[in-house]
């Protein structure tokens, strides 16, 4: 489960940022990231406890997938890189979609 890993990660960057009560943690998440949501809500509850976090909402942004056509250059948004872009390439390079970015912190 990397997903542990991944909030335990984001939970040590957030304590080590700020001494005080933290509110709210907002993610920014790609489609294709490959994190699973539900893990990672869990996983959130278990780092914060005992840490300045405990208590605080977890908010995900979803990131919409968007590829750029290395043959054509066409950007289009995309829900797997598997299939052919309309001009017939495969060539394509992920835009956005893969990120897991720290967006926002409150504090209290």
């Amino acid at each position: 489960m990397h997903e542990l890993a991944l909030m335990e990660n984001v939970v040590d960057a957030v304590v080590e940022a700020t001494a005080r009560r933290v509110a709210l943690v907002r993610l920014e998440i790609g489609v294709l990231a490959g994190v699973d949501l539900d893990a990672l809500r869990f996983c959130f509850g278990v780092c914060t406890a005992g840490t300045t976090l405990a208590g605080a909402e977890l908010d995900v942004v979803l990131v919409p997938a968007c590829a750029r056509c290395r043959t054509c250059g066409a950007e289009q948004p995309t829900r797997s890189l598997a299939a052919a872009r309309t001009c017939g390439s495969f060539d394509r390079e992920l835009v956005t979609g893969d990120e897991l970015r720290l967006k926002e912190v409150e504090v209290l």
